[in-house]
């Protein structure tokens, strides 16, 4: 009898101190030292949250620069349905998607140019924020027309919200397309 109670004890300890006592000191620190990070890094429009810079959006209108494909199934950027393709690079269907995609920028681009790969291929998560800079650049000359600027206000835009990792042998510079069009909007807003 005496063991069941000490199982009993130990289960109750275990459970204020793991499921109430930890996840409330890390929600206390997360909120005192990193009090954005920790809300979720979201991203302000006259103080309403209107996106984060962790999870990317789908802009569908011309005069915004465009992210990655989203790989979440049921609708782009669906949060709740995170997740990659999964798809092998041997799958007729991902080769089939990309041949999509890539016909798709190169109508609306006009011409037969490559596409940058991260522009026609999800992310592992389905839900990248970020594009390479060399994608901006692509897109750089649709969204100035759009916008009614010209390529080097752009492209002077797109170098200031281009990111480098530290240390640079971590990864190639990106670029937050959510902030760019924030940016964007801020210096000339769509009619």
């Amino acid at each position: 009898m005496n063991y069941i109670r000490s199982s009993l004890v130990l289960l109750l300890l275990m459970t204020l101190v793991t499921g109430v006592g930890y996840p409330l000191l890390v929600t206390a620190l997360g909120q005192s030292l990193f009090p954005a990070q920790a809300s979720g890094s979201l991203v302000y429009r006259q103080g309403k949250p209107v996106g984060s810079e962790l999870i990317g959006q789908a802009f569908s209108r011309n005069g915004y620069f465009q992210g990655r494909p989203s790989a979440t199934s049921d609708s782009a950027y669906n949060t709740m349905a995170s997740g990659g393709s999964n798809l092998a690079v041997s799958n007729p269907a991902l080769d089939k998607a990309v041949s999509q995609n890539v016909a798709a920028w190169q109508q609306r681009h006009g011409d037969n140019d490559a596409v940058p790969v991260d522009l026609v291929t999800a992310s592992a998560s389905g839900l990248d924020p970020h594009i390479s800079v060399d994608a901006a650049v692509y897109q750089a000359g649709l969204v100035a027309k759009a916008r009614g600027l010209s390529l080097d206000q752009v492209v002077q835009l797109i170098n200031r919200y281009t990111y480098t990792p530290r240390p640079a042998f971590i990864g190639t510079s990106v670029v937050n397309v959510v902030e760019l069009n924030m940016a964007l909007d801020q210096l000339k807003p769509l009619p």
